[in-house]
């Protein structure tokens, strides 16, 4: 169901201070615990206006009236649209009626969604603020995951390998390491190893058994430019084989033959975000688990 645009009079109008030709937006993001999931949600929205610039306001752990009232004062000062995570019903309140006050737009953003889920599951909502973040066991793993991740980021401790969950292969500079470090924050133990020509791999890759791989590839000319980039940052102007273009087409080849002759999935990066790549890699993984659950062989269906 879609929102009706807002009438001329409505207060989201009127919560726009005009200097002259352009205009500033005030978003006020109110939340009872670190304000994550908001924050998300409303990126997600904010990608869709483009040329629209706003200034984003965090109030995160707001748990009393007398945090409630303290925030309307420096609200009031910079007046814009507010939308909040609150579960409590008396803060929801003294949010609202405020709002209300002042002629200032407020939203509920998980409404729709706790209201929906709770007509479907037939259970009535805990409300209470945080519970995401909880230090139950799947907080531990995700910590867990972390530290084992970046202790064995670019081949370092290969022999760890039979306890990680994912292991990423791939040429240097194919987002390997924000990659991990994303799959890491998922709970997933990840290793990654870089792919050089001319440089033996480690034997601990032929030697796992039963262990999820994928070898990162990109193209050809998106690595010279990350490659030419990165040697600028440095003030590094010895470029060689390392930014030329046909040797970074061999080794793109010799990275994808390598993967290849092992059975591993290959994911291009290319045109793909960190939260992309890991989403495809995570799928491929699933997979994988499902292939293992249903026969020893660790090859996915075709």
């Amino acid at each position: 169901m879609s929102l009706p645009e807002a009438p001329k009079s409505s207060p989201l109008k009127a919560s726009v201070k005009k200097k002259g030709s352009s205009q500033d937006f005030h978003l006020h993001l109110v939340s009872d615990s670190t304000g994550e999931t908001l924050e998300a949600i409303v990126q997600a929205a904010l990608v869709q206006f483009e040329g629209v610039e706003v200034k984003k306001h965090y109030w995160p752990l707001v748990r009393s009236a007398m945090q409630m009232n303290r925030l309307m004062e420096d609200i009031r000062e910079e007046p814009g649209l507010i939308m909040y995570t609150l579960v409590n019903p008396q803060i929801r309140e003294a949010l609202e009626t405020e709002c209300m006050k002042a002629n200032l737009p407020v939203l509920s953003i998980l409404d729709p969604v706790i209201n929906l889920l709770g007509s479907y599951f037939g259970v009535q909502a805990s409300h209470k603020p945080g519970k995401q973040h909880k230090l139950d066991a799947h907080y531990f793993e995700r910590i867990d995951a972390l530290q084992f991740t970046m202790a064995h980021d670019d081949g370092v401790l290969v022999q760890d390998m039979p306890q990680a969950d994912i292991v990423l292969v791939g040429v240097s500079r194919s987002s390997k390491t924000p990659t991990s470090i994303y799959l890491a924050n998922k709970g997933y133990k990840t290793i990654n190893v870089p792919f050089v020509p001319g440089c033996p791999m480690p034997r601990e890759l032929d030697e796992i058994k039963n262990k999820f791989v994928v070898g990162l590839t990109t193209s050809a000319e998106r690595l010279v430019a990350i490659r030419t980039n990165r040697l600028r940052s440095i003030n590094e102007e010895t470029e060689g084989d390392y930014t030329d273009m046909t040797h970074i087409q061999d080794e793109i080849k010799e990275c994808r033959k390598y993967c290849a002759q092992r059975g591993w999935p290959t994911i291009d990066v290319t045109r793909r975000s960190i939260e992309e790549t890991a989403a495809a890699i995570l799928n491929r993984y699933q997979q994988w688990v499902d292939a293992q659950n249903g026969n020893q062989s660790g090859k996915l269906p075709e």
